[in-house]
């Protein structure tokens, strides 16, 4: 998959471009299977693309690694995660926005191989290369993408127990969201409103209160911004959701909002590792919850 750049002519750069575009789609469909399947030749294309015409295949093969990289943090590949997201940090150079739209899945990648603190740190430095850059300042999306890096340093803070770092991080994230409004893309980054206040949420998670995080999700989960996000996103956010229920003894509201996640992007409750772990524990502790022993059969999941 991360072979050396492949020999052959160069293919057509509108062609690569709605590749990589229904790769994203995909990715936010949350059909991860299916991304999967097209990730080798999508790849093969790009680094073709990018080694003839630089000038057109920067962009799209930075894109095409950030999509591989989020994809297989996704289904517990996270060191192979780690290592799309440093290609396309590498291929990235020296432009401050395009390489700061590849440290977010770099910093998901190293919270996915536990380490939490140095993806806080990526995550600032990146955000502060965007802050630092001037052209960036007029480029579109370059709030989004320093938003969304200020977010993945809150939650990989809180992983880390620093509750104080996660606060601050995420104080300056919902200042920014302010400023733009919900499903504001750059380069498929979604960033808003919504998507800060579903990460206060899963940082409550992370930070072990999950009190205060079941109550935040009963807010954000009545606006009408959240139906906004992609499926991939909301699912995602209603596995980390269903553990706040989970940790407060609330196994019929983990259960139901799990098979929500599962209506909403089946694959991420399918293909995560985490997700499935969860299911079976789910279902050993509230087996009839409408819809959970039902998930754990498709899922060949057995209770204890």
């Amino acid at each position: 998959m991360f072979a050396a750049d492949p020999a052959g002519p160069a293919p057509d750069a509108g062609q690569v471009s709605q590749r990589v575009e229904h790769a994203w789609s995909t990715y936010r469909h949350g059909d991860h299977p299916r991304l999967l399947r097209t990730v080798p030749e999508l790849l093969d294309a790009a680094r073709r693309l990018h080694t003839a015409q630089p000038e057109h295949g920067t962009g799209l093969l930075v894109q095409a690694y950030r999509a591989t990289a989020l994809v297989l943090v996704k289904v517990g590949e996270a060191d192979l995660g780690w290592l799309a997201a440093d290609r396309a940090l590498a291929t990235a150079g020296s432009d401050p926005i395009l390489a700061g739209s590849t440290a977010v899945p770099l910093a998901q990648a190293l919270r996915g191989l536990g380490q939490s603190r140095l993806a806080m740190t990526t995550a600032i430095a990146a955000a502060e290369r965007v802050a630092a850059s001037t052209d960036g300042q007029a480029r579109p999306g370059s709030r989004a993408v320093y938003g969304t890096l200020l977010l993945q340093a809150g939650l990989a803070a809180a992983g880390s127990g620093d509750t104080a770092n996660a606060s601050e991080l995420l104080g300056r994230a919902t200042g920014i969201a302010a400023q733009i409004s919900d499903g504001q893309d750059y380069r498929t980054a979604s960033f808003g409103p919504a998507a800060v206040e579903l990460a206060h949420v899963v940082a409550a998670v992370e930070s072990g209160d999950a009190r205060q995080a079941v109550r935040r999700h009963e807010t954000a989960t009545r606006r009408q911004a959240w139906r906004g996000l992609p499926a991939e996103h909301r699912a995602a956010y209603l596995v980390d959701a269903a553990r706040a229920y989970l940790d407060v003894g609330d196994f019929t509201a983990a259960g139901r909002w799990l098979v929500e996640a599962d209506r909403v992007a089946p694959a991420e409750i399918r293909s995560r590792p985490s997700a499935r772990t969860l299911v079976a524990e789910i279902a050993r502790h509230a087996p009839q919850v409408a819809g959970v022993a039902r998930l754990a059969t498709a899922l060949g999941l057995t209770r204890c």
